[in-house]
């Protein structure tokens, strides 16, 4: 054998790197420091993912359930009551929550006095007419306490309905008011079903049952018993107005028909008493300028099922494709 292939065995006879002395340890020290930093990664992402957690719940929690506080002060308040947007079952504004809201108001022992903010521009005639009946009750119940309505932008017919049963009315000079009338709106595709060679199929028991049908021809009977229908509601929303407002109403001819005016033209008529805001009024005429607002809202969960529930009951409106309101 030569020195050539000694050289080569004596070097396939050394130990290799890994079997060198304490080779063992360094490979443990490599484990424990990969499952050390194993688990301090699952300890960040546990962290984080409770933190989530917990943030989705605390989010869930508020939409399920109302957390706003419409808060009773301890000192003498004017009670505030907010009324915005279209009047409508299963809107912001329906009888439901404004009723409770002004019920929590003149229960208050430190309320001297509640303010309805409007800013309406109306909707339907049961719920505007169920918040009016309710303030009348209410103020006789609690005969000191006075009720102001003070008028934003809006307040235009069912938003006027339940303004009349105020005390006396505050609006800005620009505000708009009154539309005191009903209407009843629809279409008519009798016409276009003919042209596009459609048939209508409509079966009903009881000779009525189609009434206002949009795709049948227009029924002259029934539209003089809507007519009818929508007059008797217009003449109930005159006698509240005028029971409400009383000898301050300078009557005119076109008072009661469905016109808008300003809110400095709506004084000069006896539809409002002033000029105010909702601070000057619990200021200078409540003298109770600490505000407390009593306004219920709905979580985004009741909203959803009060919509849901609402387009169930109104797929009879859907085929009619008529709507009744007070605008």
């Amino acid at each position: 054998m030569n020195d050539e292939q000694q050289d080569l065995n004596t070097s396939q006879r050394k130990p290799a790197k890994d079997t060198e002395p304490g080779w063992e340890r360094s490979v443990l020290e490599k484990l424990a420091y990969g499952a050390l930093r194993e688990q301090r990664s699952a300890r960040r992402w546990g962290i984080f993912f409770r933190i989530l957690f917990f943030a989705y719940l605390t989010v869930t929690l508020g939409a399920l359930f109302d957390w706003s506080w419409a808060g009773k002060a301890v000192e003498r308040h004017s009670a505030l009551v907010s009324m915005e947007g279209v009047i409508e079952s299963h809107g912001a504004a329906n009888a439901e929550q404004l009723i409770g809201s002004l019920q929590s108001a003149f229960k208050d022992s430190n309320t001297e006095g509640v303010i309805l903010r409007i800013n309406s521009p109306g909707g339907s005639p049961v719920q505007a007419g169920m918040i009016y009946d309710e303030i009348v009750r209410l103020r006789a119940q609690y005969p000191k306490i006075p009720l102001y309505a003070v008028i934003e932008d809006v307040c235009a017919s069912g938003g006027y309905y339940v303004a009349a049963a105020a005390d006396r009315i505050y609006v800005d000079k620009a505000s708009l008011v009154g539309s005191i009338g009903v209407l009843m709106d629809g279409f008519g595709f009798a016409g276009t079903m003919d042209k596009l060679g459609v048939e209508r199929r409509l079966i009903t028991a009881g000779t009525n049952k189609g009434f206002l049908d949009p795709f049948s021809p227009f029924n002259e009977q029934q539209r003089s018993y809507a007519q009818a229908m929508v007059a008797q509601i217009h003449q109930q929303f005159i006698n509240v107005v005028k029971k409400g407002r009383g000898d301050r109403l300078k009557e005119s001819a076109d008072l009661f028909s469905g016109l808008v005016w300003t809110g400095e033209r709506s004084i000069e008529l006896g539809l409002a008493d002033a000029y105010g805001t909702t601070e000057s009024v619990a200021r200078d005429v409540i003298k109770a300028e600490t505000l407390v607002d009593f306004t219920e809202r709905s979580s985004f969960p009741e909203r959803l099922a009060k919509r849901f529930g609402a387009s169930l009951g109104s797929s009879l409106a859907a085929v009619l494709s008529t709507g009744l309101h007070l605008r």
